[in-house]
């Protein structure tokens, strides 16, 4: 079904490899080896996909024990399909050979099998159908937010309403 391709649940690429492999898809990430080998260390499941022995496919997942995330899945965009929108950002949504699909299928069954109570997924634009495919459903009512670490909290916060500090 997936020709060469060999996945593996068990190991995890070295911070070199992966850096190597985020270049080819242009992925913005760290040059730091040491913070590419903390993250490594705190995925709890981490495939990887190879053909012929080169990296082609990552995805991973991360879990407090209790709700589970597959928190990243990229295909090397050769392998995308035809109707990929784009070939230089990774996108995995048009994976003619499936190989993104049994990556993240990996992930979700090694987080069910932790027993995680839930899974969620962040998904960008055409990545909402590849989600959907795997049976994700969009979560209402909820806004995506970030706080840049390099930005600080206040340190009082102001209520809301009636404009008492919290």
């Amino acid at each position: 079904m997936f020709g060469n391709i060999v996945f593996d649940t068990k190991g995890k690429p070295d911070p070199e490899e992966l850096l190597a492999f985020y270049e080819r898809q242009h992925h913005e990430t760290t040059r730091v080896r040491k913070k590419l080998r903390r993250m490594l260390n705190g995925t709890f499941c981490f495939v990887t996909a190879r053909r012929n022995g080169k990296l082609i496919g990552i995805a991973r997942g991360v879990t407090d024990g209790l709700r589970g995330r597959l928190a990243e899945c990229k295909l090397d965009p050769t392998f995308q399909g035809p109707a990929c929108i784009t070939k230089t950002e990774g996108r995995i949504e048009h994976d003619s050979e499936g190989i993104a699909a049994e990556m993240a299928r990996l992930v979700i069954d090694a987080l069910r099998e932790h027993g995680v109570e839930r899974i969620d997924a962040l998904a960008y634009g055409t990545e909402v159908d590849f989600c959907e495919e795997l049976g994700f459903r969009k979560m209402t009512g909820l806004v995506p937010m970030e706080l840049p670490a390099d930005v600080p909290v206040p340190a009082r916060l102001e209520a809301v309403a009636g404009g008492e500090s919290v």
